[in-house]
C-alpha cells in the first residue's frame, strides 16, 4: 500500500476543533449574519445604556418645541408635544426588545416541553397536542395576539404574554417534527437498549440535538414578536403613553405625516433595521449551524 493511500493523520488543531467553533467560523464568513449581530448589537447596546445616552427626558414636553425638524440640538426633530425624538427612539428600543425577548421565551417555555412530549410519547398524548397546535395555527399569529391583548387588557406585560401565546405553537409544530426525526437515530435506539428511562433520554439525547433549530427559530420570532408588538402598540394595546414605543410613536405619527414627516421616518427605520438585522443573523444561524455545510 503507498503512503497515499493511507489516510492522513489528523493534527492537534484538528482535533481541537470542536463543532461550535467550527460553527462560529461558518458564521462570521457570511457577511449579512455579520452586518445583522452588529446592527443588532448596536440597538442591544442603546436599550442597556440609554439613561446614559440620550440627551433629553424622554417624556419630557416642551410647547416651545412643537414639531421642530432635526437641528444640532434635536437630531431626530420633535414630536407634537416637543419631546425630543431621538430620546423616545432609544427608549422605545428597550420596550421592542424587551417584548421580542419575552414574549418568545414563554413561546420556547411551553412550545418546547409540549412538543417534546408529543413527539417523545406519540398516541393520544401526541394527537391531543397536535389537534390543540391546529386549532390555533388556524388562526392568523397576529389577530390572535391582538385578541389575546385585547382580552387581558392595554399594557406591555399583557402583550407580551398575548404574543408569546400566539408563537407557542410554532415551536410546538417544530419540536415535535424535530423529536421525530431524532429518535429514530442509532443513538437514541443505543440509550433505550441500555435502559435508560424515557425522560433521561428525552432531555440528555434529544433535546440538545434539536436546540439549533430551536435557535434558528427563536431569532426569526424574535422580529416576528417585535412587529407584533410594534402593531399591538399602535392599536394602544401595548406600551401605554407616555412611555416611548415605536408602535405608539407610529400611531402619533400617522396624523402629521405631510407636517412632520421625521416622527414617523426614525420609529419605522428602527423597526426596519431590528427586523432585517434579525432575520440576516436567522439566516445565518441556520446555515452554520447546519451539519452538512463544511
Amino acid at each position: 500500500m503507498t503512503d497515499a493511500a493511507l489516510p492522513s493523520p489528523l493534527t492537534r488543531a484538528d482535533e481541537l476543533d470542536s463543532p461550535a467553533r467550527r460553527a462560529r467560523r461558518r458564521l462570521f464568513k457570511r457577511k449579512a449574519a455579520v452586518f445583522g449581530l452588529v446592527v443588532l448589537t448596536i440597538f442591544i447596546t442603546l436599550a442597556v445604556l440609554a439613561p446614559l445616552i440620550v440627551p433629553y427626558d424622554p417624556i419630557a414636553t416642551s410647547w416651545s418645541l412643537v414639531r421642530k425638524p432635526p437641528t444640532s440640538a434635536h437630531w431626530f426633530g420633535t414630536d407634537e408635544l416637543g419631546r425630543d425624538i431621538l430620546s423616545r427612539v432609544v427608549y422605545g428600543a428597550r420596550a421592542s426588545l424587551l417584548a421580542g425577548l419575552i414574549s418568545v421565551a414563554i413561546a420556547l417555555g411551553i412550545g418546547v416541553p409540549l412538543g417534546l412530549l408529543a413527539g417523545y410519547r406519540g398516541g393520544f398524548t401526541d394527537a391531543l397536542i397536535s389537534r390543540i397546535t391546529d386549532a390555533m395555527l388556524a388562526c392568523p399569529f397576529l389577530i390572535l395576539a391582538i385578541a389575546l391583548a385585547a382580552f387581558l387588557g392595554p399594557s406591555l406585560g399583557n402583550a407580551m404574554i398575548a404574543i408569546g401565546i400566539s408563537a407557542t405553537p410554532i415551536f410546538i409544530r417544530l419540536t415535535r417534527g424535530q423529536v421525530l426525526v431524532v429518535k429514530a437515530e442509532d443513538y437514541v435506539e443505543a440509550a433505550r437498549a441500555l435502559g435508560s428511562p424515557p425522560w433521561r433520554i428525552a432531555l440528555s439525547h434529544i433535546l440538545p440535538n434539536i436546540l439549533p433549530s430551536l435557535l434558528v427559530q427563536a431569532t426569526l420570532s424574535i422580529a416576528a414578536a417585535i412587529i407584533a408588538e410594534a402593531a399591538l402598540s399602535f392599536l394602544g394595546l401595548g406600551q401605554q403613553p407616555p412611555a416611548p414605543s415605536w408602535g405608539s410613536m407610529l400611531n402619533a405619527a400617522q396624523r402629521f405625516l405631510t407636517q412632520a414627516p421625521w416622527m414617523a421616518i426614525w420609529p419605522g427605520l428602527a423597526i426596519f433595521l431590528v427586523v432585517l438585522s434579525l432575520n440576516l443573523l436567522g439566516d445565518g444561524l441556520r446555515d452554520a449551524l447546519d451539519p452538512r455545510q463544511r
